[in-house]
């Protein structure tokens, strides 16, 4: 009998230091990609939130930032997050405006992403993301002002017509109906294309021409940002969301909750910083007043159209929550 309680104690005793303690158990890992190179200046907060995440919470869920359109291509980015071949992406949303146009209220709001979090925008998002692209919207990663860079000098709104311009989807309806021609050309095909002569201009903000070479053939910008905010967002799988322990998938909310301010100060700080080394290579111009307001109600008010005709019982509620 002393042998047999011996020999159970024993065996308890291996079975305990061979069973893994909650601390040793694997992190979650997941598979994030960009729509964009990763080192591209648009992205580089997405890497400090990749960075906070892993350093804070590394022991439950690590991200695995693993490139940009290389891996998959940026207009099958979000079907992959969908169906689960990746579990992250960082990606616009006017490139899934087709599956959820109140997406488009991302650039339409008048906001910062912590008044968003309070006015109810955040958690309409979230919904929509889910119900729509089986997605967890996580947070906003870019907040930076759009603008127009030309080869030509647009003394006038009339001198814009006719101009080809690069576009990514979101300013396709704004050049349109200034009379441009909007061409969607992927950020790395950008320099070849203002060399060849197949596009005039293009529309981003200010962070990011200079050090892709894109300057080096465009001369002016028109300095009126059309639209404030970006559409960089961050979304989750929502089937990887939903297996996320609770404490989590909280921690997750309020890490990227405290780190809108930061982005938002680092982009502020960036522009100035950006504008000041372009310094003479480019030449700032604006129009007539009467033309800068029509410039400005021409951005919005063609995408608040759009909504409304997509969308029409969703209008009222999106521009109470947008600030609009």
């Amino acid at each position: 009998m002393r042998f047999l309680s011996l020999f159970l104690v024993l065996v308890l005793s291996f079975a305990a230091q061979c069973a893994p303690s909650s601390s040793a158990i694997a992190a979650e890992t997941m598979r994030a990609i960009s729509f964009i190179p990763k080192n591209d200046p648009v992205l580089a907060m997405a890497n400090v939130w990749v960075s906070e995440v892993n350093a804070k919470h590394g022991s439950q869920l690590r991200v695995n930032y693993v490139g940009g359109p290389e891996v998959i291509g940026r207009f099958q980015q979000v079907e992959a997050l969908r169906t689960g071949v990746i579990d992250l992406i960082f990606v616009p949303s006017g490139d899934y405006q087709d599956q959820i146009p109140a997406s488009q209220a991302f650039v339409l709001s008048k906001l910062t992403p912590s008044e968003e979090r309070k006015s109810g925008f955040y958690d309409f998002m979230v919904e929509e993301h889910a119900n729509k692209i089986n997605a967890r919207y996580l947070g906003r990663l870019q907040v930076s002002p759009f603008y127009l860079w030309t080869k030509k000098e647009p003394k006038t709104l009339a001198d814009l017509r006719g101009l080809k311009m690069r576009s990514g989807v979101l300013y396709d309806k704004f050049m349109h109906e200034l009379g441009m021609t909007a061409i969607t050309i992927n950020a790395p095909e950008v320099y070849t294309a203002l060399n060849s002569g197949v596009v005039d201009g293009f529309g981003w903000p200010v962070t990011g021409p200079l050090k892709r070479g894109w300057l080096e053939s465009v001369k002016y910008v028109i300095d009126l940002p059309f639209f404030w905010p970006s559409n960089v967002v961050a979304l989750m799988n929502f089937d990887k969301w939903k297996a996320l322990p609770e404490a989590t998938r909280d921690q997750l909310i309020a890490l990227t909750a405290d780190f809108e301010p930061r982005m938002v100060k680092h982009f502020d700080t960036e522009n100035e910083r950006e504008w000041k080394e372009i310094g003479s290579r480019i030449t700032k111009v604006k129009f007539s007043p009467q033309e800068n307001e029509k410039y400005l109600q021409t951005a919005y008010e063609v995408e608040w159209n759009a909504l409304k005709a997509r969308a029409p019982d969703l209008i009222e509620k999106l521009r109470r929550i947008s600030g609009n």
